[in-house]
């Protein structure tokens, strides 16, 4: 049975149970070493958390939120929930109890599943005003005691319920069918409130169908999958659960962002998922960190770099002993990059925000594959990828497999095809805005060059046209500024204005030397103010000048007294600045630079 076939997910599920048995599946840290759960285990917990879920009156339709960080029981819940008609609605651990309330109200969810007890804790109250929910399963009991409105029952309590039961859950997988809803993913809302991005278990088989194809010059067989980007995020649902599921893949759950290097060195993965951040700062950690190397080392790695980056552009390039160079530097340089991220990888894919070209270059140089692609929650969400044969890092890649994309006349990117969402969970009317005579309207502007390969330009919403009437891309700006050591984030400003201006997030570490050079106390909020400081900034800034237009050139700054962090609501989930929330927090400030 294949992805042509399948009627929904959780058949698929099932089916590739039947094919890998007793293998390893899912891998999670314990006490410090990562152990399996098997294909035929997971399988188990499926069936009894499905039967415990019917037990407590889930319906089909119903909606249920999971609450919880990537596990082995995110899979679980997911499956289970699909398995008895259900649908999952992902939300986020870094929720506020507002946020909470609002994807439980909006949903109009019967139950959640909440893992840990401090997101429990967090999660209980606004399931206690939401007017539908019924139920909540904890992984972990909770320390509340007060009275709640919901039920309250224990993830093995449940388990242990549906263990017990004969209700016949591979006869009701059978029942679903590929148009039938899967899950309502709420969008991570850059622009103000989330939406829910309602998505049928076909779309997403046709993501997973798409990536097969994509990646085949790879020669998929025992892949593993490194998982750390939140499954509530339709990237990572898709391309870091459900597709690994589909090629019986091995998932291993990292522990956290902070653990990532040494969970990579111990789970060896093949293929990755990443965002854009991850690379620019692990390109601001190798370059910092190759100041302390050897004179012999920096040199090697800058030739490396060099020869790589050259190859990149045109093979053809290197001389007859450039290449026999090129060969030893990539036992001495690169298989020491390569090393870091496991020694194994085929390849990393990049999706979520736009990569800088330069970022991406850099690592293709230093041994290592990154695959950009674009898509949206909306298209579940893969739309286009680059393929490992003919990588062109400055695009996204052609369309994937059965996708239709065209220009639309004001540049926008149209696409078509079973990916698209069935709409806007209760809101038709944002359904219409974005489906026209089944063409879903991304919002992105774009073109497509002489190979079929996607060039995204910017997004319409955030295209800044100044006062001029030019059109500028603020994530090219500030995608350039956070290349320079001094700068770690930057958000540009200026529609409607005369020239652009920029808020500023220094590099720690540079900020911290800079403080120590200078008798200065390495606080931000005080250094964001200092004549000095800000003068070797604009350091910074002026050497990126250099290289951009007159009308894309930085006038002026302002220092943020505090990175934008997804804990403080200025970043998505997935790392995205949230600039309606800058803009509101900074604004005023940054008006003020206009004098």
């Amino acid at each position: 049975m294949s992805a042509n076939t399948w009627p929904n997910l959780a058949a698929m599920f099932f089916d590739r149970v039947v094919r890998h048995g007793d293998a390893p599946f899912l891998w999670t840290k314990q006490e410090g070493t990562f152990h399996p759960v098997t294909w035929r285990q997971a399988a188990e917990q499926v069936v009894a958390l499905a039967r415990g879920l019917k037990n407590l009156g889930l319906e089909v339709g119903d909606r249920v939120v999971l609450v919880s960080e990537n596990r082995p029981e995110w899979l679980i819940t997911d499956i289970a929930i699909m398995a008895v008609g259900g649908i999952t609605v992902p939300a986020y651990t870094t929720n506020t109890q507002d946020d909470h309330l609002h994807v439980a109200e909006n949903s109009g969810a019967k139950g959640a599943i909440v893992s840990t007890r401090r997101l429990a804790e967090n999660f209980l109250p606004a399931a206690h005003r939401a007017d539908d929910m019924d139920f909540v399963i904890t992984m972990e009991a909770p320390g509340i005691s007060q009275h709640l409105s919901v039920d309250l029952h224990v993830w093995d309590d449940v388990l242990a319920d549906g263990a017990a039961g004969t209700f016949d859950v591979a006869a009701e997988v059978g029942r679903w069918q590929s148009d039938d809803t899967a899950c309502i993913i709420y969008t991570s809302g850059t622009g103000g409130a989330p939406k829910g991005v309602m998505l049928h278990h076909g779309s997403i088989m046709h993501n997973c169908r798409g990536a097969e194809d994509a990646l085949s010059e790879l020669d998929l067989g025992d892949e593993v999958f490194l998982s750390f980007l939140p499954l509530s995020h339709s990237y990572e649902h898709t391309a870091g659960q459900f597709f690994p599921l589909s090629i019986g893949a091995q998932i291993y759950y990292a522990e956290g962002i902070e653990t990532l290097g040494a969970d990579m060195a111990e789970a060896k993965p093949t293929i990755m998922t990443a965002v854009p951040r991850l690379y620019e700062m692990l390109h601001a950690r190798i370059t910092r960190g190759l100041k302390s190397q050897s004179g012999l080392a920096q040199k090697l790695f800058g030739k490396a770099l060099d020869l790589g980056t050259r190859r990149y552009h045109d093979p053809s390039a290197l001389s007859l002993g450039e290449r026999a160079m090129d060969t030893v530097l990539d036992a001495l340089v690169r298989g020491k990059v390569r090393g870091r991220f496991g020694g194994r990888l085929k390849a990393l894919v990049s999706g979520g925000a736009p990569l800088n070209p330069d970022i991406g270059i850099f690592f293709t140089a230093l041994g290592l594959r990154i695959l950009q692609g674009y898509g949206q929650t909306e298209a579940a969400p893969v739309i286009s990828v680059n393929r490992p044969s003919k990588v062109k890092m400055h695009t996204v890649g052609p369309p994937m497999l059965d996708v239709a994309v065209r220009i639309a006349d004001d540049g926008e990117i149209l696409v078509q095809g079973d990916l698209i969402m069935q709409g806007y969970w209760r809101n038709e009317d944002a359904t219409y805005e974005v489906i026209n005579d089944g063409w879903l309207h991304t919002g992105d502007v774009g073109l497509m060059d002489e190979d079929g390969y996607i060039v995204i330009t910017d997004r319409k919403k955030d295209i800044i046209v100044n006062s001029g009437g030019d059109n500028l891309s603020p994530q090219r700006v500030e995608g350039i500024l956070s290349l320079e050591p001094e700068i770690a984030q930057a958000m540009v400003h200026g529609d409607r204005r005369p020239h652009l201006v920029a808020l500023l997030v220094p590099d720690t570490e540079w900020m911290e030397n800079w403080a120590t050079s200078h008798a200065r106390p390495a606080d931000l909020t005080v250094l964001a103010t200092d004549d000095e400081f800000q003068k070797d900034l604009a350091a910074a800034v002026s050497r990126v000048n250099e290289g951009l237009s007159n009308i894309e050139r930085v006038r002026h700054f302002v220092v943020a007294p505090a990175p934008f962090t997804i804990e403080n609501g200025q970043m998505t989930p997935t790392m995205k600045v949230r600039r309606h929330v800058l803009r509101e927090i900074y604004g005023e400030a940054l008006e003020a630079l206009y004098g």
